[in-house]
């Protein structure tokens, strides 16, 4: 597990690469989307299986192709085809590649930000309070979330603070996340969410829950990386929205479709249709987790994690 201090230099080290250049049957994901407005739900994020990943989350990338509708059908309307953005694994991403100049022409703007890539977060946890009525715990009670900018924001802002001595994802000194959703301008809003103020260990329930079915590998509900076939059929697809066409079943129905819609009869599915909505999931969302994975133990040593965030504190002061 990352230490605090790892964690922040981490996210340093993305906002200077930042600044350099320019849903499941199993119901484990949580629609904290779907409350009310001015209801609270309560959670606590949990660390990744992955002991490799620094975060405590993963990062998905997709982007949204409109299209006017789908060929052949009358009574079509308007549909959109989410891909993958190739940058989520560390390569050149045609879409991107093809709209980042377009930014560059203030008549452009508009088209460039339809066409760029939508970031989401997934982390994993327990919903410790729940104002969704019609929302069953499974058997597992370790959920995953669907995190957007808004409430990823305060998260990470949070982190960076200094005030903040323990990984709010500890085991024992750990804190809770409230999501709070209000309104602004007719659209939900998260921007109240917040951590709170005091430390909670993990009861006996929870502990067990971990011990009983472990943590989940949090990349592997990223969308499968994109072979050199789908990337050619993702930018040929880009190229048919731009240009107005509609959306072709027959041709593109295996690779990448509208949510809702089915493959071809005649072919088999290589990506399952992603769902519209915040609760973005794919495929790979029906893997199999191995439930027999150990859960890692909690830090102890709080002393030597806090002088480690002193000296990082201290270091970025001085420059």
């Amino acid at each position: 597990m990352a230490t605090l201090a790892e964690i922040r230099a981490r996210l340093k080290e993305q906002e200077v690469n930042r600044s350099t250049s320019q849903t499941g049957g199993d119901n484990a994901i949580y629609p904290h989307w779907n409350i009310q407005e001015n209801q609270e739900a309560v959670v606590r994020f949990l660390p990744d299986k992955d002991t490799n990943n620094t975060f405590f989350w993963t990062e998905r990338a997709m982007i949204k192709l409109p299209f006017a509708g789908i060929k052949g059908q009358a009574d079509s309307r308007p549909v959109q085809v989410q891909v993958p953005c190739m940058e989520m694994y560390g390569e050149t991403c045609p879409v991107l590649t093809e709209v980042r100049p377009w930014f560059k022409d203030k008549s452009m703007e508009d088209m460039g930000r339809k066409y760029w890539k939508k970031k989401s977060y997934i982390f994993q946890g327990f919903v410790l309070q729940n104002p969704l009525s019609d929302d069953k715990t499974p058997e597992n009670p370790i959920r995953r979330f669907i995190i957007g900018p808004q409430i990823f924001n305060i998260i990470r802002s949070a982190l960076l603070d200094p005030e903040m001595e323990e990984l709010p994802t500890d085991y024992v000194r750990g804190v809770d996340f409230r999501i709070t959703k209000t309104s602004k301008g007719g659209y939900a809003d998260y921007s109240t969410s917040k951590w709170s103020r005091r430390e909670r260990a993990l009861d006996e329930a929870e502990r067990a829950a971990i011990d009983k079915f472990g943590l989940f590998n949090l990349s592997d509900f990223r969308p499968k990386k994109p072979t050199d076939a789908e990337v050619k059929i993702i930018k040929e697809l880009f190229e048919k929205s731009v240009e107005g066409e509609a959306y072709d079943l027959e041709k593109y129905g295996q690779y990448y479709r509208p949510a809702g819609v089915s493959a071809p009869a005649n072919g088999s599915s290589s990506t399952s249709a992603p769902v519209d909505g915040e609760a973005v999931v794919t495929k790979v969302e029906s893997v199999k987790v191995a439930s027999a994975a150990a859960a890692p133990q909690p830090s102890t040593d709080s002393a030597k994690r806090a002088e480690d965030i002193l000296k990082l504190i201290r270091s970025r002061q001085s420059k």
